[in-house]
């Protein structure tokens, strides 16, 4: 059956095909109940002993628990049946390291729909030569059913913030009828390099995606085949000229909406190579990447018709250039109130 327990519990629990039940010893007192499994269970990764706690096959002392269940030295944990062969994968290998990430990453959940505070620097989803991504890290987010979160909606590699997940199918049919009918109000944060000319407005042009040359693989305005998308733009604070935190809220969900509506309007966002060339502030504490963020979500819960707002912090990186620049990072006043 494998090595599949610590060398200093008994054999008798170290087969696996059988339910074991361990007991807590004085030394493990207070530890979390995922870590202790990782630590203690010789052939379980983070990911399986996230996936059974929360389907309830890992019981402590005959109750169902959390991963996050500080364990007390005496109490017995239960563990299932496992079979020895590898688990099913959709080819997706995700690493343990990835699986506390996204765990961490969780800002709400009630069952029917998850948020998380995507971290930057990760694809949304899959494709060509993108190995690693949210959608693959879901796993260890599986719910009480054992099905894993689905994704509603999706935000650029490099954008940070509020991603909207769904417990089951028809959640995520709900709430993806509920971005494309404009039902979501969805608010980013920015730094803009200049500031605006105007201190709010509203930028509408045309989008579709380039086809050659330069502009290929990116999107770009065209007025006469483009699809039409507005993003409104409100000003909280400047720094000089130079640099401006503007708060936007897309009213259509283009591509690179955002990206692209700035560098039109001649206020691109700072640190956004592909289409703010120009955008760039150099000094301590600024961060050399695209300074987006996914503020919040409000709308209206699918299920009990409760109004949610959602918030995700900033990450650290972009709240040092909010610091380097004076920025505030709980403002005063709430933009588009009115909206």
């Amino acid at each position: 059956a494998g090595d599949f327990c610590r060398p200093d519990f008994d054999e008798k629990f170290c087969t696996m095909k059988d339910v074991r039940h361990l007991t807590i010893p004085q030394d493990d007192d207070g530890q979390r109940l995922d870590r202790w499994l990782k630590k203690n269970v010789a052939e379980m990764s983070f990911v399986m002993a996230q996936k059974l706690i929360r389907t309830g096959q890992i019981r402590v002392d005959g109750k169902r628990a959390k991963p996050d269940t500080r364990l007390a030295a005496g109490q017995e944990i239960r563990l299932p049946p496992m079979d020895e062969r590898p688990e099913k994968s959709d080819g997706y290998r995700l690493r343990d390291e990835d699986a506390e990430m996204i765990i961490k990453a969780v800002i709400y959940d009630d069952g029917d729909i998850l948020a998380i505070n995507k971290p930057p620097g990760i694809a949304t989803q899959g494709g060509m030569n993108i190995e690693r991504h949210i959608d693959g890290m879901l796993e260890a987010l599986t719910g009480k059913d054992g099905v894993k979160p689905r994704l509603v909606h999706r935000l650029d590699k490099d954008t940070s913030g509020v991603l909207l997940l769904a417990r089951s199918a028809e959640m995520a049919r709900r709430l993806g009828r509920m971005f494309q009918g404009r039902d979501m109000k969805k608010i980013y944060w920015a730094i803009t390099s200049p500031a605006p000319t105007d201190m709010e407005g509203e930028i509408k042009a045309p989008l579709i995606k380039g086809t050659h040359g330069p502009e290929k693989d990116k999107m770009i305005v065209d007025h006469k085949e483009g699809q039409k998308a507005y993003t409104n733009f409100e000003v909280m604070e400047v720094a000089g000229r130079q640099a401006a935190f503007v708060a936007f809220m897309p009213k259509t969900g283009r591509t690179h909406q955002i990206r692209v509506h700035a560098a039109y309007a001649g206020f691109p966002l700072l640190g956004d190579a592909k289409y703010g060339e120009k955008a760039a502030i150099e000094g301590p504490g600024i961060t050399q990447r695209l300074h987006l963020h996914a503020r919040s979500l409000q709308f209206a819960h699918p299920v009990t018709r409760k109004a949610m707002k959602l918030l995700a912090p900033l990450p650290a990186d972009l709240a040092k250039s909010w610091d380097a620049l004076g920025f505030q990072k709980k403002p005063d006043h709430e933009p588009f109130a009115d909206f």
